[in-house]
C-alpha cells in the first residue's frame, strides 16, 4: 500500500495525534523550525509507533519557514544538507533508530523540483552521507531524475492538500487556491492518485503523476483530520 508521509516537528505539536494515521516523518532539523529537542520528541514518537525517519532540510530560514527562495552556490548548498543530515541523524543514533529518508522543504524543494543543477547537488549530498537513504521528491521531477542518475532510491511524491498545474508542479501558496481545505476534495484527489496515477489540474486536465508516497502537511489547520481520512481511506476499506 502506498506510503503516507507527514512533515513534522514545526512547532505545531501535533505530533502524537498524527502518528497513528502515517508512515513516515519529515522532521525539520532547525534551519526553517525545531531544534533539538523538538527531533528528539519527533524521533521518540516515531519509533514508538513504527515510523520511518526521514531528514526535512531546508534553506535557514526561520523567519519565512523556509519558503522564501535563495541563491547558493552548489557548495554552499552541498553543506547545508549535509550539515542537517548530521544533526538529524545523531540524534536518530543517540535514540536507537535509523535514519530512512529525506526531503528537502518548502523553496528548497521547489526549486530543486525546477532546477536539475540544484537536484544533482542536493542528491550527490545525500548519497554522499549515506547512498541508502530514500529521496522523497516531487513526481516526475527534476529530483527524481537527479537522483535515479546517481543510484539512488527514490520515491515520487504526490500531495494529499495541494492543488497542481498543468506541468505537474504545486500551485505557488502565493496564488489562491494553493491548498486543498475540504476533506472531500482531499479523499478524491488521493483516490486518483492510488487508483489512477492522476491528478486533476487548477484547469480541469488529468495529467500523470506516479504516486510512491502521499504528503499531509503536517503544518495544515486541517492536518490531524486529513491524515484520519486518508489512512481510513487507505488502510481500513
Amino acid at each position: 500500500m502506498i506510503d503516507i508521509n507527514c512533515d513534522m516537528g514545526e512547532g505545531i505539536g501535533n505530533e502524537e495525534e498524527l502518528m497513528p494515521f502515517i508512515n513516515s516523518a519529515n522532521i525539520a532539523c532547525g534551519y526553517h523550525a525545531g531544534d533539538a529537542d523538538t527531533m528528539l520528541r519527533v524521533i521518540q514518537l516515531c519509533l514508538q509507533h513504527g515510523v520511518h525517519i526521514g531528514a526535512h532540510p531546508s534553506f535557514f530560514d526561520r523567519v519565512n519557514f523556509g519558503r522564501t527562495a535563495m541563491k547558493l552556490t552548489a557548495e554552499e548548498i552541498y553543506s547545508l544538507i549535509t550539515a542537517q543530515l548530521k544533526t538529524m541523524n545523531a540524534i536518530v543514533l543517540e535514540c536507537g533508530g535509523i535514519l530512512h529518508h529525506i526531503k528537502p522543504h518548502g523553496a528548497l524543494y521547489n526549486m530543486a523540483a525546477a532546477d536539475s543543477v540544484l537536484a544533482n547537488v542536493i542528491a550527490q549530498a545525500v548519497k554522499d552521507f549515506d547512498a541508502s537513504l530514500i529521496y522523497y521528491g516531487l513526481s516526475g521531477s527534476v529530483m527524481i531524475s537527479e537522483a535515479n542518475k546517481l543510484g539512488l532510491q527514490t520515491a515520487n511524491e504526490v500531495f494529499a492538500d495541494r492543488t497542481y498545474q498543468g506541468d505537474g508542479t504545486l500551485t505557488s501558496r502565493n496564488k489562491p487556491g494553493a491548498l486543498l481545505t475540504d476533506i472531500n476534495d482531499v479523499q478524491q484527489q488521493v483516490m486518483k492518485f492510488v487508483k489512477e496515477n492522476k491528478v486533476t489540474t487548477v484547469l480541469g486536465k488529468d495529467i500523470f503523476l506516479q504516486a510512491d508516497t502521499i504528503c499531509i502537511h503536517g503544518d495544515g489547520t486541517h492536518a490531524v483530520d486529513f491524515a484520519k481520512a486518508v489512512y481510513k481511506q487507505l488502510y481500513e476499506v
